[in-house]
């Protein structure tokens, strides 16, 4: 009797101290998580320090003929990287000297002086190895300021494709912000399209690779890339072109990234250049994949023509390109579009099938218009037929005048394309 009353005593002790033991470890788990917790990031951002400081030691070492990093700027190079983005793990090769930059560009002469536009100027150089470069540097009166500076740097040197041009590198010394890209030789599009005398070096064969390549670069951002970009400022200046004159699209200050599944944003500043802005971005703020593609449509329909959409006008009722072209469309006239430097030297087919789609970017109501992989499907497609297109914005004179062509099918369409639509991812 004893020895049970002995081994009650003893369970109930045991059952009045487990409850200790269990709060015991909960607490030191949780302690252990809070640790960690703070810990890790610590490690994580000493780990990133120490990897700049060695690659600034090593780039140093190699550039000992006067191409040196100036180390009263390390500080700000590792501050800015962490910021802004610490998957660039090849900064290394991002960061130039100022020196080095000045020696390429003849310290910024006028002689290199390419350009110029909302981020600053543009200057030819060329490094010691010979290679070719073109430097963007950051005016101090500029609209575009740091955080475009940051937004370019992150986007180019995370894209790669073909259609887009190359980041090599970057440099923040003191006040300056310079962005090093690879030399394209042809400059931009706009350069030749817009020229009265170079737009005869745009034969039809050309126009299409320029059209189809631009296609394709912006098919990446939208939906090819681990990104998904919208450029926002699509037009002819921002596509650079080659010794082969294939496109090379530029310029992503303004450039936002969308997460995997959103679909639209909005915002109060407005960027971006006029004629090229679709309705509901200019009026709204509303920005998409689709306002691309409008702006794509616009840049379509210029490089058929010849013309610049903001700066044409006739003495009809056409307010601009858009309306100029709906207004043909309409009349069974589409090919007085195109642009009389090309004569009569160009596929019909082909051509018509280039302002049907153009049309079809640019219609009013964002839903209508076709995403970018199914415009880069009709552009290689010879098989099918095109929806018909609504009426591009500000034409609402000349919706009376659809008359036949409200049929879900045109006379001019020379593609087959199912209605439904890809959505990106």
């Amino acid at each position: 009797m004893a020895a049970w009353s002995s081994s009650c005593r003893g369970l109930c002790l045991q059952q009045q101290f487990y409850p200790h033991i269990v709060a015991s470890r909960w607490n030191r788990k949780k302690t252990l998580t809070i640790a960690l917790a703070i810990v890790i990031p610590i490690i994580v951002l000493l780990v990133i320090f120490i990897a700049l400081w060695y690659c600034l030691l090593k780039r140093n070492t190699k550039k000992a003929s006067g191409e040196s990093v100036n180390y009263r700027h390390v500080t700000d190079i590792i501050a800015f990287f962490c910021a802004v983005d610490t998957e660039i793990m090849s900064i290394e090769s991002l960061l130039f000297d100022l020196n080095t930059i000045k020696a390429a560009t003849d310290d910024f002469a006028d002689s290199n002086k390419l350009g110029e536009g909302g981020f600053g100027p543009v200057y030819k150089g060329k490094l010691r190895d010979g290679q070719e470069i073109a430097v963007k540097r950051l005016s101090r009166t500029s609209g575009q300021g740091v955080e475009e500076f940051k937004n370019e740097i992150i986007l180019v040197a995370k894209l790669q494709h073909r259609n887009l041009v190359r980041l090599l590198g970057c440099c923040f010394e003191g006040q300056e912000r310079l962005l090093v890209y690879e030399f394209v030789l042809n400059t931009s599009l706009d350069k030749f399209l817009f020229d009265p005398t170079r737009r005869a070096q745009l034969d039809w064969d050309t126009r299409y690779k320029i059209i189809s390549g631009v296609a394709r670069g912006i098919l990446y951002l939208h939906e090819d890339s681990r990104l998904r970009v919208i450029h926002r400022d699509i037009k002819a200046s921002n596509v650079l072109l080659d010794n082969e004159m294939n496109p090379k699209i530029s310029d992503f200050g303004v450039a936002r990234m969308f997460d995997v599944d959103q679909t639209r944003a909005n915002t109060n500043r407005i960027v971006g250049t006029y004629g090229y802005m679709s309705p509901e971005y200019a009026m709204q703020g509303l920005f998409s994949v689709k306002s691309d593609v409008f702006s794509f449509g616009v840049l379509l329909l210029e490089i058929v023509r010849g013309q610049k959409n903001s700066s044409f006008y006739l003495t009809d009722s056409s307010h601009d390109l858009l309306s100029y072209a709906w207004k043909l469309w309409t009349e069974n006239r589409p090919l007085e579009l195109v642009d009389s430097a090309l004569g009569n030297l160009f596929p019909s087919n082909e051509v018509l099938k280039c302002i049907h789609i153009g049309l079809l970017c640019v219609q009013e109501d964002a839903a209508d218009r076709p995403t970018m992989s199914s415009v880069a499907f009709m552009l290689n497609s010879y098989s099918s037929t095109l929806d018909h297109p609504a009426p591009p914005p500000l034409v609402g004179e000349n919706r009376s005048k659809e008359l036949h062509w409200s049929a879900t099918r045109s006379q001019y369409s020379v593609n087959e394309l199912d209605a439904s639509e890809i959505e990106p991812r």
